[in-house]
């Protein structure tokens, strides 16, 4: 039996970051820096801090949730759960998008981890297409 191959779409999109917000302000009481020194090398002005005991798959857990309602599908419409990160929950395994598909009850449905940091989304979209 011959497969089709389908392309990779984004039907939904969904994003979670943590409530704790560290800014450049804040850095500047803890180390010597100032905001200016920080914008103008990184354009970075603010960070969202993980609360403790909290890891990166329940910050996809949440995002893909969100993800899910957006494009009125079920976890099962899912065909692959793939965490693109540099932060996974465990170095070896299992790997964070099993622990997702975990959390989703998206049993069955393929998953594992690409390593990858700030171009992930793109490389993300190729593997699953």
């Amino acid at each position: 039996m011959r497969r089709e191959l389908r392309r990779a779409k984004i039907t939904g999109g969904g994003s979670f970051v943590p409530e704790k917000v560290l800014t450049n302000f804040d850095l500047e009481k803890m180390v010597e820096t100032n905001d200016e020194w920080i914008t103008i090398r990184t354009g970075i002005k603010e960070r969202r801090i993980i609360e403790e005991g909290a890891s990166t798959s329940d910050l996809a857990y949440n995002a893909a949730k969100i993800a899910l309602e957006d494009a009125e599908l079920e976890v099962n419409d899912l065909d692959l759960i793939l965490v693109v990160t540099a932060t996974p929950d465990h170095l070896a395994f299992p790997s964070t998008a099993c622990i997702v598909q975990d959390k989703l009850g998206a049993k069955g449905v393929r998953a594992f981890d690409l390593s990858a940091a700030c171009t992930g989304f793109i490389y993300g979209i190729s593997v699953a297409t």
